[in-house]
C-alpha cells in the first residue's frame, strides 16, 4: 500500500505480522498520523531542565543572600541619620526612638527596621532583619559606631 507520494506505508496487519515472526521485538514504527511526543523524549527534556536548575540554584541563592545583606546595611545606614535628627529635635534625647518613628521621619526606611534606646536614651540601637540577615548599629552614648551583623546588645529594647 502506498501514500499520494508513491512512499510504501505500514499498515498493522503487517506490523503484526513481522512482530510475531520475530518475537514480539520489533518497535511499532510511528506514523506520520501520530501525535505527541513518546516517554523516552519526555524523560529527556525532564533530564535536561533538572541539570539546568541544579547548575542554576546555588547562583541564584547566593544573590538572594548578598541582596538581603544589602537590603539589610542600606536600611541602618538611612535610620542613622535620621536617628540623630529625631535626637537633635527631641531635647538631645533618644527617648521614645522606634522603627515607626523613623519610618515616619523617612518613608524609605525598610518596614523591618526596629530601634530603641538606652535607659539613659542618650544612646540608641537600630536594627533590620532581611531574610535570614540581620545586622544593627548602635550609636549615642557607648555606641560602638559600627554596623555589624547580628542583634541590639540587651541594654536597648529595639521596637518595631
Amino acid at each position: 500500500m502506498s501514500d499520494e507520494n508513491g512512499n510504501r506505508r505500514v499498515t498493522d496487519q503487517a506490523t503484526n505480522r513481522l512482530a510475531s515472526a520475530v518475537g514480539n521485538h520489533l518497535p511499532r514504527p510511528r506514523l506520520a498520523l501520530d501525535e505527541g511526543f513518546t516517554l523516552v523524549e519526555l524523560l529527556v527534556v525532564t533530564l535536561i531542565l533538572g541539570i539546568l536548575v541544579l547548575v542554576a540554584l546555588p547562583s541564584y541563592l547566593t544573590v538572594r543572600v548578598s541582596a538581603q545583606q544589602a537590603a539589610a546595611k542600606s536600611n541602618v545606614r538611612s535610620a542613622i541619620t535620621t536617628a540623630e535628627n529625631y535626637y537633635n529635635n527631641n531635647n538631645s534625647s533618644y527617648a521614645a526612638l522606634s522603627g515607626a518613628v523613623l519610618r515616619t521621619n523617612a518613608p524609605g526606611i525598610g518596614p523591618n527596621v526596629k530601634a530603641g534606646s538606652n535607659a539613659a536614651h542618650d544612646g540608641y540601637c537600630i536594627q533590620d532583619t532581611e531574610g535570614s540577615q540581620v545586622y544593627f548599629y548602635t550609636g549615642g552614648n557607648g555606641g560602638t559606631y559600627l554596623l555589624s551583623s547580628g542583634t541590639c546588645a540587651a541594654g536597648y529594647a529595639p521596637v518595631a
